[in-house]
């Protein structure tokens, strides 16, 4: 039976913060512990705010916590093509339609879908795809993409959801509430999400997904942030015939007034806590694995 394979996959758009620790720490751990294998991938298909210096300073703070990670690293941007195939491969299904609102125009169309009563919204209270692009017919679509109007490639879930009916997954965290063991996927929730853009091949749930597969992922351990989402990726790995892993949902890491750590809104990072003199010790002290 070959060793499991644990992944840490950060965001090169800004400095690690003790979240990100407490999150490769954990991966760390659950490698050394089971024998397994720890993967670095770099999650930088976000060309506008993905930087080298951030990606640098992901190595220098992950190496000075003592965490060791197989080479070569993953960097997501070196793997478009895989994406596009992924893509592709869902748009031969006919799960697959262009979106042509901007995101003003989507505004637009809740703030009205509201003022006549509720809309609903996905898990991370984000109101739900209200437009109608999916019954342009071909012809409009085409005309539309051949003026170079933006798109965005967004799944028919309810189309989806139909060609894989009841997906579960082996939870061996917990949710927020609690949940745990064997969990009902719920993609539905999200209505029809975005999988690509115009200029960008590829969106996180599509991407993250073929990473895993290709990399052999077989437990993947991160936020309870990301719980919700969990469900868009089983269906889209049950859609692409996918190798379905295992997760582990850890607690987040909050600041004194109970918000969860972000780069947003600039916690702060290891480098800074590091020049305040302190030790990976006490960073591991820090976030309860001391």
């Amino acid at each position: 039976m070959p060793p499991p394979v644990f992944r840490f996959a950060p965001s090169p758009n800004g400095h690690l913060h003790l979240g990100h620790a407490y999150s490769a720490l954990l991966n760390f751990d659950r490698a050394r512990e089971t024998g397994g294998r720890l993967l670095l991938r770099i999650e930088d298909i976000d060309a506008t705010r993905c930087r080298p210096d951030y990606e640098a300073a992901i190595y220098e703070d992950l190496a000075w916590l003592g965490i060791a990670w197989e080479r070569p690293v993953r960097r997501q941007s070196e793997h478009l093509a895989e994406y596009r195939s992924a893509l592709e491969k869902l748009s031969v299904l006919g799960l697959v339609y262009p979106a042509f609102e901007s995101r003003a125009e989507i505004a637009n169309l809740v703030a009205a879908r509201e003022s006549n009563g509720s809309w609903p919204r996905d898990p991370d209270g984000v109101p739900l795809y209200p437009g109608d692009a999916k019954s342009l017919p071909a012809s409009a679509r085409w005309r539309l993409i051949d003026s170079g109007v933006p798109y965005a490639l967004r799944l028919d879930m309810a189309a989806a959801c139909r060609r894989v009916p009841g997906l579960t997954w082996n939870e061996l965290g917990e949710s927020p509430d609690g949940e745990r063991g064997t969990v009902a996927a719920r993609p539905e929730a999200w209505g029809d999400v975005i999988l690509a853009r115009k200029e960008t091949p590829t969106s996180y749930h599509l991407s993250v997904v073929v990473d895993d597969a290709f990399q052999g992922v077989s437990e993947i351990v991160r936020g309870q942030d990301l719980f919700h989402a969990t469900s868009v990726h089983r269906l889209l790995q049950a859609l692409l015939d996918l190798s379905e892993p295992a997760y582990r949902h850890h607690a987040l890491i909050r600041d004194a007034d109970g918000r969860k750590l972000s780069k947003s809104d600039c916690s702060t990072g290891l480098r800074e806590l590091r020049a305040g003199g302190i030790s990976p010790a006490g960073i591991r002290m820090s976030v309860g694995l001391g």
